[in-house]
């Protein structure tokens, strides 16, 4: 009897656990075959204004380290940091110590020649008298000759002694020059390196910029290589004055291409009349490349990969959906200028991609 019950017992749990399976199997089947509900936008195009937006630290347009081209102690620096300076303006004095020995010599010189050239007055005036007498036959040749020989001789001396003045007049004014700093430009003093009395040992004494105008540097894309030109006008925007903008053009398109970076250089000038700008703010630029013609399409339909930056979208095609990667331009409120990976027309999900995959069948909400 008892081995009766225990046979039905078993029974009856095979029968349970029998029904369970079939249970599980028709709820996978139901899962599998139950299509994720998707929502839909149609990819649009429509003209947009092409910008591009650049980071960049603004320069001085020109700028002139000031040093003598030999070590001398400094005497006497003018200016100070911050200070403007004019073009041709004394803004350090040298030790003139060596300028004053050599004035001296050629003070010297110049009294030698003046005495040469009183001699060789003389010896004209012996010559003169000394060729009369031979005209009239009362000298020998041999005696006008020696009278001759001995004023050429003098002669030459005078002229030596002249190219010796000249040449040491030529080395009074260059170090006159090198001893007498002056700025070849109107600008601010950006640095000063030195005090008076330090001695010169090769960093420049003063850094002097000119403040107007000033630019910008950027590297632009070899793509934008046709669109940018000489005179195109540029928004810069600047971390010290962030309510203004200021104008500016660019001046300078560098004729290659890095090829490492695939950028080119480009130099915009900014009008700098107030001052305002100085060299060292950090800015961005924004260059105006005009109108064209792109997809736009919904942000939510954006799909981020995880681990990485890059973006997706699912398009919608005959009943299934494809990911596919996506090249982002702007953001306008809650759209996104699409470069590359969405063509206009194509049905995009808005709604439902948690569920999704690449390749799966969808159902269309209306």
């Amino acid at each position: 009897m008892n081995n009766l019950k225990f046979t039905i017992v078993l029974s009856a749990m095979a029968t349970a656990l029998l029904f369970a399976a079939c249970g599980n199997k028709t709820n996978n089947v139901t899962m599998q075959q139950e299509k994720p509900k998707v929502r839909l936008a149609v990819a649009e195009e429509k003209p947009i204004q092409q910008t591009e937006e650049f980071t960049a630290t603004v320069e001085s347009d020109v700028k002139n380290n000031i040093a003598p081209n030999a070590s001398y102690r400094i005497k006497k620096i003018y200016v100070d940091v911050g200070d403007n300076v004019s073009k041709g303006q004394t803004v350090v004095q040298l030790d003139v110590a060596n300028q004053d020995q050599l004035s001296l010599q050629i003070q010297s010189q110049i009294a030698q020649a003046e005495s040469q050239i009183a001699q060789m007055q003389n010896q004209q005036a012996e010559f003169n008298r000394i060729s009369e007498l031979y005209n009239m036959g009362g000298i020998s040749k041999s005696e006008y000759d020696a009278a001759m020989t001995q004023l050429t001789v003098q002669k030459n001396a005078v002229a030596a002694q002249k190219n010796q003045v000249k040449v040491l007049r030529t080395q009074l004014a260059q170090m006159s020059q090198n001893t007498r700093l002056v700025s070849p430009i109107s600008g601010v003093v950006t640095a000063r390196n030195y005090d008076d009395g330090d001695m010169y040992g090769g960093q420049p004494i003063l850094t002097v910029e000119q403040l107007n105008p000033v630019k910008i540097m950027i590297n632009v894309s070899e793509a934008r290589y046709s669109e940018v030109k000489n005179g195109l006008s540029v928004d810069i925007k600047l971390d010290a004055y962030p309510e203004d903008v200021f104008s500016g053009k660019v001046t300078t398109v560098y004729p290659s291409i890095d090829q490492a970076t695939h950028t080119f250089p480009v130099e915009i000038t900014i009008n700098n009349q107030s001052g305002k700008v100085r060299p060292g703010m950090f800015g961005r630029a924004s260059l105006n490349l005009g109108v064209a013609d792109h997809v736009v399409i919904p942000d939510v339909a954006l799909v981020k990969q995880v681990g990485a930056g890059d973006r997706y979208v699912y398009i919608y095609k005959e009943g299934k959906v494809k990911y596919q990667k996506v090249e982002l331009g702007k953001h306008f409120v809650d759209r996104y200028e699409i470069l590359d990976g969405v063509k206009k027309g194509d049905k995009v999900v808005i709604a439902g991609m948690s569920r999704l995959a690449n390749g799966r069948e969808v159902e269309v909400e209306k």
